[in-house]
């Protein structure tokens, strides 16, 4: 099976998806051949019904948020290549990526492009700013009915207060990535591909 995948998967695509995103040779062809396992239709794209089928994703509150954002605004399929993009933002930030090059572009996996994409998981109208409504639907998504919606709304309240620093009653981006600055996004959002 992993010899069919790297048959489909031309070298020179290869190299362009190990420069974008940092993945190794052995990784990119093993993870085509899990999206190819993934391609139901078996037209080189994955759907969102695809994703649905992961059990991990099928389980996980914000499962549908996560999908949502393989897919480019508009568009019902991801190729391999797109799928690969967002895996990035999970690929660890190895030691020799943190001394490159000042000024090639940010890395996806780079700290500020992790928050970004957990950014964009809170901002479910895309005005780059998060809104009470939509920190109260995510953590909807997240406890269910185990908390009533007053207790909800109170950590909503207190989430955008304890955030906002210029009192427009949302958290943008920036104010974002300031109440994260302690926490190890590094560690809580990185996934261990086998190399």
């Amino acid at each position: 099976m992993g010899s069919r995948a790297s048959t489909l998967l031309r070298e020179e695509e290869i190299e362009e998806i190990k420069k974008e995103t940092g993945f190794s040779h052995s990784q990119i062809t093993r993870l085509y051949s899990r999206f190819t396992s993934l391609d139901k239709g078996e037209n080189g794209t994955l759907s969102r019904e695809d994703f649905q089928r992961i059990p991990e994703l099928a389980i996980n509150p914000l499962g549908d948020r996560i999908i949502n954002a393989f897919f480019p605004e508009g568009e019902d399929q991801v190729n391999f290549r797109g799928f690969m993009q967002t895996l990035a933002h999970f690929r660890p930030i190895e030691d020799n990526e943190k001394s490159k090059n000042p000024t090639a572009s940010e890395p996806l996996n780079s700290r500020t492009n992790k928050l970004l994409f957990a950014f964009r998981l809170y901002d479910l109208d895309r005005d780059d700013k998060i809104s009470r409504d939509e920190l109260l639907q995510v953590l909807r998504m997240m406890v269910g009915v185990n908390i009533s919606d007053e207790q909800l709304g109170s950590i909503a309240d207190r989430t955008i207060q304890e955030a906002d620093t210029n009192g427009d009653n949302s958290i943008s981006f920036n104010e974002f990535i300031k109440v994260l600055e302690k926490v190890d996004v590094e560690q809580k959002m990185s996934i261990r591909f086998l190399h």
